[in-house]
């Protein structure tokens, strides 16, 4: 007997609710936007919930496929285990030190450095902090060179740096915190895996914000973690709970942006560099920040540890904060935007967006004068870069 034709209502929720058999796979992963996952049976979830069936997906806050492919290629791109993606880079980062720092001796502080990125800052300041969980800040040099005050659960630094692009020995780093048991975590968000790949230096997580280089179109909110499986399966629980993983379609948007993640970053740099020569010669600017220029204090180790010397120009203008937002005003190329590693070339004060609200003390220990310029360097021709440049330079 044939089976009985369900009804239009019934058709249009269920009717091709599955993928068509194909012969040929797409060249591109598809899309599943899909929020929950179908299960054979009960003992199937049984099974998931176990964490003992095949490689399933139960829940979109929890896994999606298309996040996981995602996830697979950054993580060969990393040379990491395993990755979690997150909805931006600061979820990334909260969740992370949210896990690691109360999953281990809370009588143990993170230990950290002052020259990291105003946002990541203010978290552990104003959040981390009044939850009773210790922290202390060093300056970079003295956090991979001094003597610790304390014996850290967890170490945290930048390199290089935002904004001042302070490049660390994050072999020493992560070396120092192993030999006191501690966990050593580095935002690389400014090199990317082109240029630098800290866990093949030892340290045990890398940190990205992926809205920047990763993405690198301004069109995309995204964090990664990256490192071993085991300190990834401490984070992923509570990524779950937070609801911070990043949406599938992002996830391929993000995705379709690496293929074009080592053009995009040598050609950035290659651009970077020019422009910081350029501006290390010009008699209207005090200082240039660009680990690419011999006299920069982290030159020599930029060499060993860089691939290139990044597409963060950061300078320092004679006349301070008035010099400062001539410049800024005086640009037309170079847009007027907060963020950076996209492929037009931007221009920030970090005293108005990254380090904006720090007190003069802050500024200080975080190596940021109110003179100071970011420039996130783009794809366009160098010589159109500098000629905007130039025009706007005040003196």
């Amino acid at each position: 007997m044939a089976k009985p034709r369900a009804k239009l209502a019934t058709l249009g929720v269920h009717a091709g609710s599955s993928l068509p058999a194909s012969t040929t796979p797409p060249l591109i992963p598809p899309l599943l936007n899909s929020t929950s996952f179908r299960f054979s049976n009960r003992r199937a979830v049984q099974e998931y919930n176990r964490a003992r069936g095949p490689s399933q997906s139960l829940y979109g806050r929890y896994e999606n496929p298309t996040v996981e492919a995602c996830e697979q290629k950054l993580s060969l791109l990393e040379g990491a285990e395993g990755c979690l993606l997150f909805g931006s880079g600061m979820a990334a980062i909260s969740t992370t030190a949210l896990a690691l720092l109360t999953s281990r001796d809370a009588a143990r502080p993170l230990l950290c450095s002052t020259a990291i990125y105003g946002g990541t800052y203010r978290l552990f300041r104003d959040h981390l902090l009044p939850l009773g969980l210790p922290i202390v800040f060093l300056d970079p040099v003295a956090l991979v060179e001094g003597e610790w005050p304390v014996r850290p659960a967890l170490v945290y630094a930048e390199s290089p740096t935002n904004p001042t692009t302070r490049v660390l020995d994050v072999e020493k780093l992560a070396r120092r915190a192993r030999e006191v048991g501690a966990l050593s975590v580095v935002d690389a968000t400014f090199a990317t895996p082109v240029l630098q790949r800290p866990l093949a230096f030892g340290v045990d997580l890398v940190l990205h914000s992926a809205t920047k280089y990763l993405g690198g179109h301004g069109d995309l909110l995204a964090g990664a973690l990256l490192g071993r499986r085991e300190l990834l399966d401490r984070v992923e629980p509570l990524r779950k709970l937070f609801g911070g993983v990043l949406a599938p379609a992002l996830a391929a948007t993000l995705a379709r942006s690496l293929m074009t993640l080592e053009l995009r970053v040598l050609r950035q740099s290659a651009t970077a560099l020019d422009l910081a020569q350029r501006l290390s010669l010009d008699s209207r600017v005090k200082a240039v920040h660009y680990p690419g220029l011999p006299e920069h204090p982290d030159h020599t180790l930029a060499l060993r540890q860089l691939r290139a010397f990044g597409a963060v120009v950061t300078f320092e203008l004679p006349g301070g904060e008035a010099d400062a937002e001539r410049f800024y005003d005086g640009v037309c190329l170079f847009a007027r935007a907060v963020s950076l590693g996209s492929v037009e070339s931007l221009v920030s004060l970090p005293i108005d967006s990254s380090h904006v609200g720090f007190s003069e003390a802050e500024l200080a220990r975080a190596g940021v004068s109110r003179g100071m310029v970011r420039l996130s360097v783009g794809v366009e021709d160098v010589e159109d870069l500098w000629d905007d440049l130039d025009k706007a330079l005040p003196g």
